[in-house]
């Protein structure tokens, strides 16, 4: 994987990426391979092409696009012209690809089926950034994503100035409603998941009132509190009665339109469960010169 095309501050396995790449290309070739490129284009033939953005946003997934080429034929040349993080205007050219012309567009749909998902992902999560900027609040993601891209979708995030919630079930305790349910209270929960917790685990877990933040203040033992679809003068509540003691999230019916408002009540990260699994591609195209 080109490392050197990730975003600053954004790392992201290399094996994750070249596993995930290998797959999309099996997915992608079948059993016969690209019968279309065979057919038509001379086994020694070369082609030079340029990805490119038709339309604006954030860069994402360009490692991704390198890896398919480098798979189907290690010695095709990806120059890059941006690397991932990198906001985009319509007409901009991310990397230039050169190399044997049939291993070019039989790794064009995979490399632009990455760039594409993963700069929406990034040019969503920078809108929603851009939205809560004034404010000190972070847009995080959760595990809503796409199965088996979330690595990859948790990675564009940060590419678009967004925070990573967990990134799965073993990484953070998280109570919800049904774990309070059968664990018998909120009380119940908290003391059962404090005493099974790991000194560096964290443990956060959802309200639904206030009155249900008031129990967990009480019982102690959490360091994030869910506020589950609470109205904004709910919120500002919730901030007064927490009072610092513990971070606060807000969850639910967050959007582009209602986001800065949430975030002006004064929590402290906004959950946004769109950024992964509703995200709208980037328009990015692969153009072959003629």
């Amino acid at each position: 994987m080109r490392s050197d095309l990730l975003a600053p501050n954004a790392f992201l396995n290399p094996l994750i990426v070249e596993d995930a790449v290998r797959r999309a290309l099996t997915e992608d070739l079948g059993r016969a391979g690209d019968i279309t490129s065979a057919a038509t284009i001379p086994e020694g033939k070369n082609a030079t092409a340029k990805l490119a953005a038709r339309k604006p946003g954030v860069l994402a997934g360009l490692a991704c696009a390198a890896e398919a080429f480098a798979q189907l034929d290690p010695s095709i040349e990806f120059r890059a012209k941006k690397r991932d993080g990198d906001t985009l205007k319509a007409g901009d050219v991310a990397a230039e690809i050169a190399g044997n012309a049939r291993a070019i567009l039989s790794a064009e749909r995979t490399a632009l089926n990455f760039a594409t998902h993963l700069s929406g992902v990034a040019t969503l999560t920078a809108a929603f950034v851009a939205k809560v900027k004034r404010t000190t609040a972070k847009i995080v993601c959760t595990r809503k994503t796409i199965p088996g891209l979330r690595a990859l979708e948790k990675y564009a995030v940060r590419c678009g100035g967004g925070m990573n919630h967990r990134f799965g079930l073993d990484d953070a305790i998280l109570i919800t409603d049904n774990h309070i349910a059968v664990a018998g209270g909120v009380g119940a929960a908290l003391k059962a998941a404090r005493a099974s917790a790991g000194h560096l685990v964290k443990v956060e877990i959802e309200v639904e009132n206030l009155d249900e933040l008031a129990e967990v203040l009480n019982a102690g033992g959490a360091d994030v509190a869910l506020l589950d679809n609470m109205d904004t003068a709910t919120l500002k509540r919730a901030v007064e009665i927490a009072s610092g003691k513990l971070a606060l999230e807000a969850s639910g019916g967050v959007n582009l339109d209602t986001v800065a408002a949430i975030a002006e009540t004064g929590v402290d990260m906004i959950s946004v469960g769109a950024l992964t699994h509703s995200a709208p591609a980037l328009d990015l195209g692969l153009d072959v010169d003629i």
